[in-house]
């Protein structure tokens, strides 16, 4: 249903250990594991590593707007300390 793409640059951890991660897909749609009717879902991948370069999370809205907060701060936080990239 809806479907937006970040490019980033990060790592992430999957079944076969560490991977450059270099795209966020955020979406809402049917859910597939969870026990809700539709959900948020977020996948780090890096598409030129294949289908098992990826993490994959579902989530209700209410836990998507925590984390949202909580990265905000997080990013908030960091800002202010003084720490660069």
């Amino acid at each position: 249903m809806i479907n937006q793409i970040a490019e980033i640059e990060g790592v992430g951890r999957g079944a076969s250990g560490w991977f450059a991660v270099t795209q966020a897909s955020i979406g809402y749609d049917h859910a597939t594991h969870t026990q809700a009717e539709h959900a948020l879902l977020l996948d780090f991948v890096n598409p030129s590593l294949g289908a098992g370069a990826r993490i994959a999370l579902e989530m209700n809205i209410a836990s998507g707007k925590a984390l949202v907060q909580t990265l905000q701060a997080a990013i908030q936080a960091a800002e202010q300390s003084g720490v660069q990239e």
